[in-house]
């Protein structure tokens, strides 16, 4: 960390960046030390200003030459096609500032629920979590959630309280939205004074600028910010000499607010807005010299590619190379491009690397394996991409023209391979059916999904085997529109269709059936006949088969055809097209011909008679059922019981989580849930989770 201190680099930046060393528009920012690196993820609701920041960091360091608009869809951040169609980010970007001799990547994440995915592979890249909260705004349910996951895993993080420029903002309001939603640690370093001809802020840590502002409330801000500072010191005597009047070293306060801050255990408050520049400055201070540099973080663990053990990773650019995909575009002149945050080694261009992908097959994605050479390497800015011959530990870089590269896959050194934990990828939950408009786009509509797939590890694809439809798991609406939206451009010509829920039949009574198949047109003919009894079994017991025929009317070679002929025609169905679950069948008797039966002639046989047994017995249908293991506060349980009871869900108990949390188990028929991702979120005001598995198949009702 620096020594200087937040404070005073505030001051050597100055209000419109004239002091503050300006990047070249032309030029990529490429860091040399770790030490002078910064990944820093802005989170927050959608709307609540995160890639408007972004935008004003960039103008305010030259990076741009002037800020861009979200509804012209003119921002670094917003360049995808679907975020300026639904004028919000749906991606996670990186957009790199220069700040004295720090580079910061801002990595600016979707605030959408829909998007979770983008935002915790924005996560994984960062090192510490700037939350974007709006003055005039409350704070959602997603963000309190998502700070609890950054707790966890004891990630700095500070907030920053955006649109103080909006008639209506209210900053102390905002700050105690955030001590009630996040807890007493967060505290404002600065606050905004003067009027709207004249707004500023004021240091709270500077004891001479209570004249500048209200007493009372400097005095109480101070005060508050000065006991939290010092309940994170490692020096007991702080709080004596505090309390016994003493004015306390600025140096000392500024060094154990930035530990603090670095260890996870203290969140400063920073005032600003992006339409005025207000605040800017000093949150760049903040970013540079309270946020930690890769080299203070803990890089995520690593294993060979046969899941054996490897020491811990180290930023290092000396170090054996380590790095990972957190992002996968296809652009149509460079193809596949990767942004990939580099833990440890140095990426070069020209270098052989190898590429490996586990643990993501139930979506879709194969494990896979290659070896590849980087013939592109570049530092990103939002879709803009500028060569540089190499990427050191701690950095961002892009990649393109990479074959066989997903996100979430491990890039390492071709001679001493490795994999890298993945991060937790949330589960899609919204089934959509697709289809091609003609056969033509069947094919094309093969070729592009997979491309598509590849960019997205929260999407899963699915053959239903009993449907036959392409089913695409997605996190909700939004996130299917974009899906959808990328098929499409890639010129794909597609329709969705019902999801169709796949149900099985059994019978419910006992039936026998007659199997006659007899063909006579000259020559080798077919013969063959069979008499079985179909009768239900318990759920769940699958099919049994049982010879009860005497005196070898058929023969043993015969009585397996029989057995193929009933098993494929239960695959079919014998009512309404759907497999046939939970029932055995006796082969009671039959008759052949020594010289036309046949393996053939005996399968077909067993179909007929299976299907003559059907249409004297009475059909049942079975629909799926899941168990269902729904996550909501406390204040929601009520609402999500009451409607699992109006969703034919029968609730099978309750148990206390973490925090004020109460996980719900049910069993829900799944027609019930195709569309439950999206009404659990509007029913708990995001808040709500839940997963789900395949329990069992029960009576459909009438």
């Amino acid at each position: 960390m620096s020594a200087k201190g937040t404070r005073e680099t505030a001051r050597g930046t100055g209000t419109g960046t004239s002091e503050a060393k300006r990047s070249d528009n032309g030029a990529a920012l490429a860091a040399s030390d770790p030490v002078n690196i910064r990944n820093v993820a802005l989170v927050g609701h959608s709307g609540s200003g995160k890639s408007l920041l972004v935008e004003a960091l960039l103008a305010a360091t030259g990076a741009i030459a002037r800020m861009g608009s979200i509804s012209d869809g003119t921002t670094v951040s917003d360049s995808d096609p679907s975020a300026i169609h639904q004028q919000r980010s749906v991606t996670l970007s990186v957009a790199p500032i220069l700040v004295g001799d720090i580079k910061v990547n801002l990595i600016d994440t979707p605030g959408y629920t829909d998007f979770t995915g983008e935002l915790r592979a924005g996560l994984r890249a960062a090192d510490a979590a700037l939350f974007v909260v709006s003055a005039i705004e409350g704070i959602d349910g997603a963000t309190i959630a998502l700070w609890g996951e950054c707790e966890k895993i004891r990630m700095p993080r500070a907030v920053v309280v955006s649109k103080l420029d909006h008639p209506r903002a209210d900053f102390n309001a905002a700050v105690s939205r955030c001590r009630e939603a996040f807890g007493e640690s967060v505290l404002p370093l600065y606050l905004p004074a003067g009027d709207a001809s004249d707004s500023h802020l004021v240091d709270l840590l500077d004891v001479t600028a209570q004249s500048d502002a209200a007493g009372t409330e400097f005095d109480d801000a101070r005060g508050s910010l000065l006991e939290g500072i010092i309940a994170e010191s490692e020096d007991e005597t702080l709080m004596d000499r505090y309390l016994g009047g003493e004015e306390l070293p600025l140096a000392d306060l500024v060094k154990d607010l930035e530990t603090a801050v670095v260890r996870g255990s203290f969140f400063p408050v920073m005032p600003t807005s992006a339409e005025t520049g207000l605040g800017l400055p000093q949150l760049m201070a903040l970013l540079t010299d309270a946020l930690p540099s890769p080299v203070e973080r803990t890089p995520p663990a690593a294993m060979k590619l046969d899941g054996s053990s490897l020491k811990p990773l180290e930023c290092d650019p000396a170090a054996r190379l380590a790095a990972e995909v957190v992002r996968t575009t296809v652009d149509p002149f460079l193809g596949r491009v990767c942004l990939v945050r580099v833990f440890s080694g140095t990426l070069r261009d020209d270098s052989s690397i190898h590429i490996g992908g586990r643990g993501l097959a139930d979506r879709g994605h194969a494990d896979h394996d290659a070896d590849e050479r980087i013939t592109h390497l570049y530092s990103p800015a939002g879709s803009s991409l500028k060569a540089v011959p190499l990427c050191i530990a701690g950095d961002i870089c892009a990649i393109s023209k990479l074959a066989s590269a997903e996100t979430g896959d491990t890039i390492s050194d071709r001679d001493a391979p490795l994999l890298i934990e993945t991060w937790n990828m949330p589960e899609p939950l919204m089934p959509i059916a697709i289809e091609g408009a003609s056969r033509s786009d069947e094919d094309a509509l093969a070729k592009s999904i997979g491309k598509v797939a590849a960019a997205d590890p929260t999407l899963r694809l699915e053959r239903n085997q009993d449907t036959h439809q392409l089913i695409l798991w997605c996190m909700g609406e939004a996130h299917a529109d974009v899906v959808l939206d990328r098929l499409r451009g890639q010129g794909v010509k597609l329709q969705t269709v019902d999801v169709i829920t796949p149900l099985r039949e059994t019978f419910a009574t006992k039936a026998v059936g007659h199997g006659r198949h007899v063909k006579q047109s000259g020559g080798h003919g077919q013969f063959a006949i069979c008499d079985i009894e179909v009768e239900p079994l318990a759920r769940g017991e699958g099919f049994a088969f049982t010879d009860k025929i005497v005196g070898g009317v058929i023969p043993g070679t015969f009585v397996a055809s029989v057995e193929k002929g009933v098993r494929s025609q239960m695959l079919k169905g014998v009512s309404a097209g759907f497999p046939v679950v939970d029932i055995k069948v006796t082969l009671l008797g039959g008759k052949t011909h020594s010289v036309d039966s046949s393996d053939a002639a005996f399968q077909a046989a067993g179909a007929l008679a299976l299907r003559e047994a059907a249409a004297a017995a009475r059909i049942q249908l079975l629909e799926p059922v899941s168990s269902v293991v729904i996550s909501v506060p406390d204040e929601y349980v009520g609402a999500v019981m009451s409607d699992l009871s109006g969703r034919r869900g029968r609730v099978t108990g309750t148990t206390a989580a973490d925090g004020e949390v109460t996980e719900v188990s049910a069993e829900v028929p799944d027609q019930e849930l195709l569309r439950y991702a999206i009404e659990l979120r509007a029913l708990t005001a995001g808040t709500g989770r839940f997963r789900r598995s395949y329990l069992r198949h029960e009576p459909l009702p009438k």
